[in-house]
This record gives structure tokens, sequence and C-alpha cells, in this order.
């Protein structure tokens, strides 16, 4: 399970722990269910982990244009395991997506300092 919370900005808040070749670190990622990825990270953080590059990924954004994202591959531990993801380099804070969400139950009491609770679906 992750617990979580909402933010002032009723933003839903996650830490996770990002493992990729020289380093881990736990980060607070934001629950975009805008985005139909697994993860994205700025690029200090890709550097800092020492992802290595996959290739190139193209996405249609909100607005409707399209743009190239930088695409590398990282371990997170996510509900008590650990998995291989895609990270799609963008500016600004993480982001989790609706595939690293999928086969999970998301609970959010959306209020100032709510819970969020992922677990497992049975």
């Amino acid at each position: 399970m992750i617990i979580g919370k909402i933010s002032e900005n009723r933003e839903a808040l996650i830490e996770l722990e990002v493992i990729g070749v020289n380093w881990q670190q736990r980060i607070v990622a934001t629950i975009d269910t805008g985005f139909d990825g697994y993860l994205t990270l700025p690029l200090y953080m890709i550097n800092r982990l020492g992802l290595r590059p996959a290739g190139y990924r193209q996405a249609i954004l909100g607005d409707g244009n399209r743009a190239v994202f930088n695409l590398f591959r990282a371990r997170v531990v996510w509900v008590s395991k650990t998995c291989e993801v895609p990270v799609l380099q963008v500016e600004g804070d993480p982001l989790v997506g609706m595939a690293l969400l999928d086969g999970n139950r998301v609970i959010m009491n959306v209020v100032k300092d709510g819970q969020v609770r992922i677990e497992n679906l049975p």
C-alpha cells in the first residue's frame, strides 16, 4: 500500500522510491489522471539517478499539441514490489500517470491534508 496526502492546491501527492544505475531516491510525485504514461521526471533527477536513455516517445499534450520527449527506464518500488517503468523527461515536478496506477485502487479524501491510499486490486 502507498499512503500519500492531498496538498493545499488539491494535488494528490505520493512518495515513491526510484532506483537508477547510480543512485536511488525517494521522490514526491503528483498523481495526474490526464497522463496515460507511467512516470515523468525532470532532467536533474534523471541525471542524479544515472538513468540511461531508451529512445524517444511522442505524446499528445492536454492542449492537443504533439511533443517528443526523451525516454528513460527506471525501477520503482510500487505497492511493495519493484518494477521497471518507462520515464519521460519533462520540466516540472514528477508525475505518476494512469499506466502506473493500472491494476490498483486509488482512494482519496480530497480535503487539505486528506489521505491518498493506493492498494492492489484483489
